[in-house]
């Protein structure tokens, strides 16, 4: 199956790359309707920023900000997942009209969510996360990253399936830019067979920090988040030819056209490791 384009809607105002560009109903339902006509397949919407730095925001304002979009997109087709840490925003959103719960924290921030997930019997991504955006570079620790976050990741799924989350219903996220600040995530993205254990694979690396880094490292400038999206696309198309279940982006027409290359060179013979 072709790799999927899920389209970031952040209705936010603090967002690291477009914080405040689509933070009211109106801009943000014309976004993600946009965003469904560049070739996303899925719109993800969030109201709470997880960048870098960012401070909690309660699940009562975060629902006032996503609700309404996603019981408006819902009503025009849209597939949509909400982005939440919040188990009762994952119902409200669920309830709405979203079909997938995206969590950066895997279930680690909120003690209900994996038996809310459970009960509404959804998608779920579960995210490598080891602390919260105030935090997360500080955890920027390993030995062997691919093998520590494979077994993050594997105490997340037992505790999931514990609560009673179907395991295919689980699809994982190695959480880049989460405790990754920017050498960690390399690995994670070469090698991401090897930490997956059969599940469905979203891979985030949208206009992220460690792009900026690599961007810089050969001449470029990577420091506006602007300027990553040919870097973006790269990893687009390198995750569509492994076989990626789905890429959440910013630039949801780039990713399309990436895909579409990736599946001719598979067509023409390329074989993925």
């Amino acid at each position: 199956m072709s790799t999927l384009v899920m389209g970031i809607l952040n209705v936010t105002p603090d967002s690291f790359s477009d914080g405040g560009r689509w933070d009211t109903v109106d801009a943000a339902i014309a976004r993600g309707l946009e965003l469904r006509h560049q070739g996303a397949s899925i719109v993800d919407v969030g109201g709470e920023s997880t960048r870098p730095g960012a401070g909690r925001i309660e699940p009562a304002e975060e629902q006032d900000r996503v609700v309404p979009v996603i019981r408006s997109l819902a009503q025009e087709g849209v597939t949509l997942s909400i982005d939440t840490m919040h188990a009762a925003t994952a119902r409200a959103a669920v309830e709405a009209g979203a079909s997938i719960v995206n969590d950066v924290s895997g279930g680690l921030a909120d003690a209900d969510m994996a038996s809310t997930v459970a009960d509404l019997g959804c998608d779920y991504v579960a995210m490598h996360w080891r602390a919260h955006s105030t935090e997360m570079d500080k955890a920027d620790r390993y030995d062997d990253v691919v093998q520590e976050v494979r077994d993050e990741l594997s105490q997340r799924v037992d505790a999931l399936t514990k609560a009673g989350v179907a395991s295919d219903r689980i699809v994982l996220d190695p959480g880049l830019g989460f405790a990754k600040v920017t050498d960690s995530n390399w690995p994670l993205i070469a090698r991401w067979q090897d930490w997956s254990q059969g599940h469905r694979v979203l891979i985030g690396a949208s206009r992220k920090r460690f792009l900026g880094a690599a961007i810089a490292s050969g001449g470029g400038d990577g420091a506006d988040p602007s300027n990553r999206e040919a870097a973006t696309t790269a990893v687009t198309t390198v995750c569509a030819l492994e076989g990626a279940w789905a890429v959440r982006v910013h630039d949801a027409a780039a990713a399309r056209d990436a895909i579409s290359v990736a599946s001719r060179l598979t067509t023409a013979g390329y074989k993925a490791r």
